[in-house]
């Protein structure tokens, strides 16, 4: 009876701490490198290749995440569960693979990841915040700050862990297809405008390790700095092109943000699709796993870009197996498939049980995933819930919004002397006319990476308020408003306008498509500028996602204003307009004179601009009555 006890007890305990070994990391009151080490300890070689595996939303269902081990879903630019859809449609959406995740052996958690680069601006119905050219014209941190809290409570009202942001490219040449995503072509502003990571992320605990990824709870997400490193840099502006430049300028000039970005704990950093004086970033082993890991000390987890190991090789996927190589080898740890997931599954399977890519690449690749998942409190929280629905396009955030495109605009000229300015408007007059392409068009105010990836126009995309909504209610109630497209001179002389606002600018665009050697305003805006800034007192307001040519018409208008890309609140734009607020915002790229001019930056020898970084007129505000 003794001895059958006895064993009876030694079972009990045996059985006890197998349990509780098991449970280990699973346990939030472990160490951080306590759960990681028990769980990599558990996991098999095609379960750690699944962990640095995202696919496309397309490509994903609960048996493809369940039979393959799948670390993370993303939805691409305009990838949604269906147009229009509901904070409650992607929750659910959301949910459904990760039950697929958390029905696997070890119950990983996925995470899902989406490009919330200016808002949630793939989701309908979302506040969509100025780009961030526009942003770097504030000068605010704190706003920015401000936006990137609300912009995580958008993303999670919708079940959604982690966003593709902030792009901190330093734009040194404004014919890159891209411009507007880079908050400037200083690095300092580049460098403060980072405030953005403790907004996505939430603020850093004090006794934090630097490197060491931190996302605070379920009201926030895991950022992206992107995309590392030199992006803006690129020969002529040409997206996905060679950055020619020493190691002394590319840390002087593209590295400093990221510093800035590992000290405020970012989780994941993602590399750019271009070259440093030749050498793909994909492939380039020096500078992510030598410097970024080795160097700055980045404990979070490098993603490629899409397709980004891809196009290692040109023409892309041309030799597949060594792209795969090649990008694991420089230290991506996830990698963007985003479709063909067995192909690259296999070919890294394949290279690991060869000798070709050592396991202990493997090993710090998933760990770093894990980490981040551990940190962000996936494995205590993996479903999403409805909790947060209502901050989508919340007021509170249009608010902010407006906040931000009245901080945004950059006044470059009022009146044709100083001692006449045209602005702030009085909200008072007999009639007056508004005119321009981008006058009456939400989706060309918003710009690309809006609903769909290169953009759209109209009025029917999301919800919004067009600039030409936003004058209507901000005049006098008997001031007459007319909207007319494009006037020809006869209709502005016969009318007897009190002034005019012409809105033009450049039509929506997302990377390549963005590449351009020419700058112009779209057609048929300089003639629209012409045709009523000849006839009657006008002010231009441009819309576009960088500077464009305008000095061959700023003679005949009288005031002009920056407005870049201001998205779904137009009403800060007439805030301004119309002097409730005055003109604050200050060139965070410099305007220059011709495109032949072009790079060029504060500080360069041939530094000869129409107007210079830091520039831009003040208003006061005005009480009408």
């Amino acid at each position: 009876m003794v001895k059958f006890s006895m064993a009876a007890l030694m079972l009990l305990c045996w059985w006890s701490a197998t349990v509780a070994e098991a449970a280990k990391y699973k346990d939030p009151k472990q160490p951080l490198g306590r759960r990681i080490k028990d769980l990599m300890a558990r996991m098999t070689l095609e379960e750690k290749i699944g962990q640095m595996v995202q696919i496309e939303r397309q490509a994903a269902s609960a048996d493809v995440m369940k039979d393959y081990f799948i670390g993370s879903i993303l939805s691409g630019g305009g990838s949604v569960p269906a147009k229009r859809a509901s904070p409650e449609t992607w929750v659910s959406v959301v949910n459904e693979f990760q039950k697929g995740s958390l029905a696997t052996r070890l119950g990983i958690p996925m995470i899902y990841g989406i490009d919330a680069v200016h808002g949630h601006n793939n989701v309908y119905n979302a506040t969509i915040f100025p780009h961030n050219v526009g942003l770097g014209a504030t000068r605010d941190p704190e706003l920015v700050k401000k936006i990137g809290a609300a912009t995580a409570l958008e993303v999670r009202a919708t079940g959604i862990p982690y966003a593709f942001a902030p792009c901190i490219a330093v734009c040194r040449d404004p014919r890159w297809g891209r411009c507007y995503e880079s908050y400037s072509e200083d690095h300092r502003i580049v460098q403060a405008m980072t405030e953005i990571i403790p907004g996505l992320q939430g603020d850093l605990p004090a006794a934090s390790r630097k490197g060491v990824p931190f996302v605070g709870g379920k009201t926030k997400v895991a950022a992206c700095a992107k995309h590392y490193v030199g992006d803006g840099g690129t020969t002529r502006g040409i997206n996905e092109n060679n950055t020619v430049i020493d190691l002394n300028g590319l840390l002087k000039i593209h590295m400093p943000a990221y510093h800035d970005s590992i000290s405020k704990g970012v989780a994941t950093v993602m590399v750019s699709y271009s070259s440093w004086n030749g050498k793909k970033m994909h492939a380039n082993h020096d500078l992510i796993t030598g410097f970024l890991k080795n160097k700055l000390g980045f404990k979070g987890f490098v993603i490629s870009d899409w397709q980004g190991i891809d196009r290692i090789t040109s023409p892309p996927h041309a030799n597949y197996s060594y792209s795969v190589e090649a990008g694991v080898a420089a230290g991506i740890d996830m990698v963007m498939v985003p479709y063909n997931f067995t192909e690259f599954i296999d070919d890294l399977t394949f290279q690991v049980k060869n000798g070709i890519i050592p396991m202990a690449r493997i090993n710090d690749a998933v760990k770093r995933i894990l980490r981040v998942k551990f940190v962000m409190g996936l494995f205590e929280n993996p479903m999403a819930d409805l909790s947060l629905v209502n901050q989508l396009g919340s007021q509170e955030h249009r608010e902010l919004a407006r906040e931000a495109v009245r901080k945004s605009l950059v006044l470059l000229k009022n009146g044709k002397s100083a001692d006449n300015p045209l602005l702030p408007l009085p909200k008072k007059a007999a009639k007056i006319l508004v005119a321009g392409s981008h006058a009456d068009n939400l989706g060309y105010q918003c710009g690309g990476w809006t609903i769909e990836w290169q953009g759209l126009g109209g009025n029917d995309l999301t919800s919004g308020t067009t600039i030409l909504t936003a004058v209507k209610n901000t005049v006098e109630p008997g001031t007459q408003v007319v909207y007319n497209e494009n006037p020809d001179v006869e209709f502005v002389k016969s009318n007897k306008f009190s002034y005019a606002i012409v809105v033009v600018g450049e039509h929506p665009y997302a990377e390549t498509a963005g590449d351009s050697m020419d700058l112009a305003i779209a057609e048929p805006g300089p003639t629209a500028i012409t045709d009523v800034c000849s006839a009657v007192r006008c002010v231009v307001v441009v819309v576009s996602g960088r500077p464009v040519v305008i000095k061959p018409y700023l003679a005949k208008i009288d005031a002009i204003v920056a407005a870049w890309f201001p998205g779904t609140e137009g009403q800060g734009v007439t805030d301004v307009l119309f002097g409730d607020y005055g003109f604050s915002g200050k060139l965070a790229r410099t305007w220059f004179k011709t495109v032949e001019q072009l790079p060029m930056n504060v500080g360069d020898p041939h530094y000869d601009p129409l107007f210079p970084l830091g520039f831009g007129l003040t208003t006061k505000p005005t009480k009408q009555t």
